[in-house]
């Protein structure tokens, strides 16, 4: 009471003030006494008031009482309800209010949960990602297993699932998660692997499951519309161009192409955007971190992320930008002072075990499988080293299963270039010319190559320098690390020799020749130090297979090396081999692949059993995963059989924003029926325009508020950078590093970054109309832009509809549209047909 009475007091009114100065002046006017009394009379009602409405002012009582009681009301006041004035309120206290409402949440909560079901579940369906997944598989199934013949790189990913069916074992260079889906469908349409395939527009037999393997690219090229369309709404976008975006992706006929056919980019594309699409999801859930949409997200975006690059090695830039997503966020947290340091270490830690545990396990997985299903001998199983063929069921191991290990004086071998390009040290009849090209002279000795191909010509013979004969005693005479050796070639019995001769192709090197004695003033060099690389593994002892070695030619301590270079005619274009003054280099690494022991001295018996030299198969040697991944991975990354150099349907990354070339995918031998890879030119063009005025809407937006003129309110803007952030920064990072690659390029390697653009493209037509709409407020220009928008999109379907044709292929060209065909440019095509 003396509180409230207080507070009171202290907000008393000026007038007030000047009573209260009277009064402690000993001076009081009788009509202020009575004032003042009066007032605290209220006061004391009111606190009274105040008692009866939160008890003992802690805690409210759950019901609160009526003001007046109904028998204790004067009989000359009646009693009212809030019915009988309509237009005023009730008043009771806060307290009592809030303890009402929370009564009744309780009361009513605990009615539901009877009524209840003890099991309940919901379905949520987007009718928006359903139609555009419908729209977009209808698109790419209409006669699905039309053309029935072998479409561009079907002739690859067709018999890589043939040779999966087979247990064959191949060599690609790219990860083989695309190729395993693709398999597991043709094994379930029961593909036995027996067609082969062997060049583009060869006819399937009817044991071939077009449909069913085609099916796979169709199905994950579909799920990329609503994945792009939920994407793009998780950036903030309307629903509208979520659904413009995926509309531009359904109709163009690149991107058709590429996931109609047995090819791999709609796969790749899925499991990119999908995986980004998590990651923006993950965003969601800061305020809840730990609970299961958090982990599921997280788990969801890199799995997702580690399969687009288990499809082709280029998606490790759409994980990298996922990453660059989940940094970006974690910065931003790390700013907030509401987390303390623990919870920001348990963030970055769960981060990191995620992305660091999931992707090994995945990755690790995926080529588990794919060397356990191919454990018997390819058709290119040969640009794997001799252990790892040595490890395959047949091909290699049948020759060298029962060979002996110990390399010892009058061994015969065959050298094998273990690292790089697979050719055999190798030697014949033939001389280096007397003058070179350049008008330098050469030694004329017997050329020294290195052959591509199995050959009688690859046998070498183990020779100790102080031995004349050339078979191999007993007691045996190991080969050890450390030993001097020769090597003469079988066939011709001379001895491999270097001298200070420039090479052919290399003249900073010295020539590698088998030595003929010429009676001239050029001495024979022929002896060569062993050096083994792996001497603990095999206590010092050259072994077959196992041994890697160097051979140190002793008269100018420089290493036998394969150059890389061809040779010319005269050299039968096989590639250089020659001797470094830089030891140390991979070129270097010889290893013995075929191995036996000679037992005659006589050169023509000796031939015969050189002729003879395959044994009889027996066993496999055994190899551990852990070494088979680690030398396949070694070829996959340092051996590019990809690279096709002058193909005419080449382009370089600067045609790409263009569309200047397409590449044909199939003929038909019998009809002009035919498949090329062509993009929508409306939807193209668009994209190349929206990239360029994105970069200079950016440009002009940023100088103008470093100005203080802000064009833009802060959510606008903040939605303009997030969409140049992901889309634009994904566009550069998925573009911008085929400059940098040394190799033969095509259209199709433009997809990931093509995808992009059309995501930015749908987003500037957003921004468009925000700009007229909201920025102008014109609502008339606003209405006709939309009017020219709509024009637009029927132009992409027309254009869609014209190249229809050549991207189904299911129907005979014109002469005309034949002969239209044979431009190298889209535009011809176009004006040509107009």
């Amino acid at each position: 009471m003396d509180v409230g009475v207080r507070n009171r007091k202290n907000k008393a009114s000026p007038k007030s003030g000047k009573k209260t100065k009277a009064a402690e002046g000993g001076q009081t006017h009788p009509a202020d006494t009575d004032a003042l009394k009066r007032s605290i009379e209220k006061l004391q009602h009111l606190n009274e008031n105040i008692n009866r409405d939160s008890g003992d002012g802690e805690s409210a009582p759950d019901t609160p009482p009526p003001e007046t009681a109904p028998d204790s009301s004067p009989p000359s006041t009646p009693t009212t309800s809030p019915d009988d004035f309509p237009d005023k309120k009730v008043q009771s206290s806060p307290k009592a209010t809030r303890s009402s409402q929370q009564k009744k949440a309780r009361n009513s909560a605990k009615a539901s949960q009877d009524t209840q079901p003890p099991l309940k579940l919901s379905l949520h369906v987007d009718g928006m990602s359903v139609t555009l997944f419908v729209v977009s598989f209808l698109t790419r199934i209409w006669r699905l297993d039309s053309p029935r013949g072998i479409v561009f790189d079907e002739l690859h990913y067709g018999k890589y699932a043939g040779l999966y069916m087979q247990n064959t074992f191949f060599f690609d260079s790219q990860p083989p998660l695309g190729k395993q889906l693709i398999a597991f469908a043709a094994y379930l349409a029961g593909f036995d692997g027996g067609f082969k395939f062997e060049r583009i527009g060869t006819p399937y037999d009817a044991m071939v499951p077009v449909a069913a393997m085609r099916m796979v690219p169709a199905f994950f090229g579909s799920l990329l519309m609503p994945t792009v369309y939920n994407l793009m709404v998780e950036l903030g976008l309307s629903h509208y161009t979520g659904a413009l975006a995926a509309f531009l992706m359904i109709f163009d006929n690149a991107l058709l192409a590429q996931s109609r056919y047995i090819l791999m980019e709609g796969i790749l594309l899925f499991f990119g955007l999908f995986g980004l699409l998590c990651i923006l999801k993950f965003r969601r859930f800061y305020s809840r971190p730990y609970s299961l949409p958090w982990f599921g997200c997280l788990i969801l975006g890199a799995a997702s992320l580690t399969a687009c690059v288990c499809v082709r090695y280029f998606g490790i830039f759409t994980m990298l930008l996922g990453i660059g997503i989940l940094v970006r966020d974690f910065w931003e947290m790390v700013g907030d002072r509401m987390l303390s340091e623990r919870q920001l270490l348990g963030h970055l830690v769960t981060r990191a075990v995620i992305f660091t545990t999931i992707p090994v396990a995945l990755y690790l997985s995926c080529f588990y499988v794919h060397l356990t299903l191919l454990y018997k001998a390819g058709p290119n199983d040969n640009i794997m080293t001799s252990a790892f063929q040595a490890s395959l069921e047949g091909g290699l191991a049948s020759i060298i299963s029962n060979q002996p290990v110990k390399v010892v004086h009058g061994s015969q071998i065959t050298l094998r270039h273990t690292h790089g390009r697979t050719c055999w040290l190798h030697s014949h009849d033939a001389v280096y010319p007397v003058k070179y090209a350049d008008n330098r002279g050469s030694s004329h000795q017997q050329q020294v190559t290195c052959y591509s191909y199995k050959d009688v010509n690859n046998w070498w013979i183990v020779k100790k320098p102080e031995k004349e004969e050339m078979v191999v005693t007993e007691p045996h005479e190991p080969i050890r690390h450390g030993d001097v050796i020769q090597l003469v070639h079988g066939l011709s019995s001379r001895a491999l020799n270097a001298h200070d001769v420039a090479a052919p192709m290399s003249p900073h090197n010295q020539e590698v020749a088998a030595y003929i004695d010429y009676n001239v003033s050029m001495p024979a060099q022929t002896f060569w130090y062993v050096d083994l690389l792996n001497a603990d593994a095999t206590e010092g002892n050259w072994h077959a297979v196992e041994s890697q070695i160097r051979l140190i030619h002793v008269n100018s301590s420089q290493a036998l090396k394969f150059s890389g270079r061809q040779l010319p005619d005269w050299g039968f274009r096989q590639h250089e081999i020659v001797t470094d003054k830089i030891i140390d280099q991979e070129d270097t690494i010889w290893n013995v692949e075929e191995h036996r022991y000679g037992k005659t001295e006589d050169k023509k018996e000796r031939e015969k059993d050189l002729l003879r030299s395959e044994m009889i198969p027996l066993e496999r040697r055994n190899l551990t995963y852990w070494s088979k991944l680690y030398e396949l991975q070694y070829k996959m990354l340092f051996n590019n059989q990809e690279n096709v150099a002058g193909h005419m349907y080449a382009s370089e990354p600067l045609d790409w924003l263009f569309l200047k070339r397409g590449v044909a995918y199939w003929i038909s031998a019998n009809s002009n029926a035919q498949v090329h890879f062509l993009g929508n030119i409306v939807v193209w063009l668009s994209g190349t325009v929206a990239l360029l005025g994105y970069v200079a809407l950016f440009v002009v937006y940023l100088l103008r508020r470093q100005r203080s003129c802000y064009d833009l309110p802060e959510s606008a803007w903040n939605k303009f950078c997030t969409v140049g952030e992901i889309l634009g920064i994904g566009y550069a990072v998925h573009y911008f590093p085929y400059f940098l690659v040394d190799r033969t390029l095509f259209l199709h390697h433009y997809m990931p970054a093509y995808v992009f653009k059309i995501c930015l493209l749908a987003a500037m037509v957003e921004h468009g109309h925000y700009l007229l709409s909201e920025y102008l407020r014109a609502p008339r220009l606003a209405r006709a832009y939309l009017t020219g928008v709509g024009l637009w999109a029927a132009s992409i379907l027309y254009v869609f509809w014209f190249f229809s044709p050549v991207t189904y292929g299911t129907r005979d060209l014109t002469a005309n549209e034949v002969m239209s065909l044979a431009w190298r440019d889209t535009w011809d095509l176009i004006i040509h047909k107009q």
